[in-house]
């Protein structure tokens, strides 16, 4: 009749509660149960904390890049022009663009003048890169059109320059102050080059959200932006905005038969690939650590059942001898054990969830009780810690964490499974 008993039934399941249950004379197994429940418990935690911030970094960085920056940026080959002077410049850049614009999946082209220059206001000093854009092509940039923090109008910026609001408090100036913008390349005379020095109005300070970009960008309009860097006729790049930024690779056959013979790119992969590479090694890094940090927790379900295991002896021995299979003993170790791994896994999965969504208090109250400063924007590229939960991620620590919960149990279980009944009982 035994034989014929179904895998995990009630009663398997009753006498596996109560050797969960310890009495006060089998404390250690309690001691080693709880043990093992909040070892997985944090590293559950720990795994999913350390993914979420992970997907929540890659995702801000790289968001602050497209949002920011050209998905691809088409250049000129070095030429000799008909002054004998190299150039790299675009003469052409009206039709360019809009050969460019009628690709499919390309939402934007936008010719740009950009210059390394000196900003001066109030006696401070600090370098900015000038981006020579046309009002209606900067409405549509979505990290400086629709910031995170901004302060004027972006409708006045033909009047005046759109500044970083890094910019803006290195220099200690606000919007309607001006700055002045000094470029060694000025005007030329018989004497040689002198420095070009023009005042502008600050219209507009944006917060992009990406450190380096905020401390020194500049945005001055296109026509203008021509003129202050000898630019007459001529663009010095062509930004170009894409539907779908993953898969930039299928857009660059079809953008360089637009853009024609004599042009080169360069994507945002090509400029943060590295960086994102190194994200990604990273990310598997951690992964693997912390995926020895749970085998490490889930061991202690080891530990714990071999006691009880001993403690169990006699018992095993009875229940042998009325008729238990091996099976049946087997599965209710079996069940000891993992019903600490389930409710570890749980518990961590729990914690883990709630620490991405409340990110931001909880980051604000350790920066606060640490004094401030723990994060600096300069070195990381972004303003706060972010956190994404992702259901792939939760589900790799549930299976991680369960599938070695289960595994390590079954040693252990497998020894009681295996014990002789005749020895279990002999001294007793």
């Amino acid at each position: 009749m035994a034989g014929t008993t179904a895998p995990f039934s009630r009663f398997e399941w009753m006498i596996a509660w109560r050797y969960l249950r310890a009495r006060r004379a089998e404390g250690g197994v309690s001691v080693m149960t709880w043990i093992s429940l909040i070892g997985i418990t944090l590293a559950v935690f720990a795994l999913i904390a350390t993914l979420a911030v992970r997907s929540g970094f890659r995702e801000e960085f790289v968001d602050t890049i497209l949002g920011s920056n050209a998905h691809v940026t088409v250049y000129s080959q070095t030429r000799v022009s008909e002054t004998g002077q190299t150039t790299r410049d675009i003469p052409n850049y009206a039709e360019m663009a809009e050969r460019i614009r009628a690709v499919p999946g390309v939402t934007r082209a936008a010719p740009l003048v950009r210059g390394q220059v000196m900003a001066n206001a109030q006696g401070a000093n600090t370098g900015v890169a000038v981006y020579g854009i046309a009002p209606e092509d900067l409405q549509t940039i979505p990290r400086v059109a629709q910031p995170e923090e901004a302060r004027g109008d972006i409708a006045r910026f033909p009047e005046g320059v759109a500044v970083g609001s890094g910019v803006a408090r290195d220099l200690g100036v606000g919007v309607g102050d001006r700055i002045r913008l000094i470029s060694p390349d000025g005007v030329k005379t018989a004497f040689g080059t002198s420095p070009r020095v023009s005042t502008y109005e600050i219209t507009y300070i944006f917060t992009a959200g990406r450190y380096d970009i905020d401390q020194t960008r500049v945005y001055m309009p296109f026509s203008e932006a021509q003129t202050y860097f000898n630019s007459e006729g001529a663009a010095d790049e062509i930004e170009v905005f894409v539907e779908d930024p993953e898969q930039i690779d299928r857009y660059i056959g079809p953008i360089s038969a637009a853009a024609g013979d004599g042009t080169l790119f360069w994507t945002w992969r090509d400029s943060s690939g590295a960086f994102l590479r190194a994200l990604d090694v990273e990310d598997n890094v951690m992964f693997v650590i912390l995926s020895i940090l749970v085998l490490i927790a889930a061991m202690n379900i080891v530990s714990g059942l071999i006691m009880l295991v001993k403690n169990k002896g006699r018992d095993i021995g009875i229940l042998r001898t009325i008729g238990l299979t091996e099976g049946s003993v087997l599965r209710v170790f079996f069940i000891c054990g993992a019903m600490t791994g389930i409710l570890g896994t749980l518990g961590g999965v729990i914690l883990g969830c709630l620490f991405a969504v409340y990110i931001d208090p909880i980051f604000s109250a350790v920066n606060y009780v640490m004094g401030g400063g723990v994060w600096d924007p300069s070195i990381r590229g972004i303003y706060a810690l972010p956190a994404k939960l992702e259901v792939a991620d939760v589900l790799a620590a549930i299976v991680l964490s369960l599938g070695l919960s289960f595994v390590v149990t079954l040693f252990p279980a497998r020894r009681a499974a295996r014990m002789n009944p005749v020895e279990a009982l002999r001294y007793e």
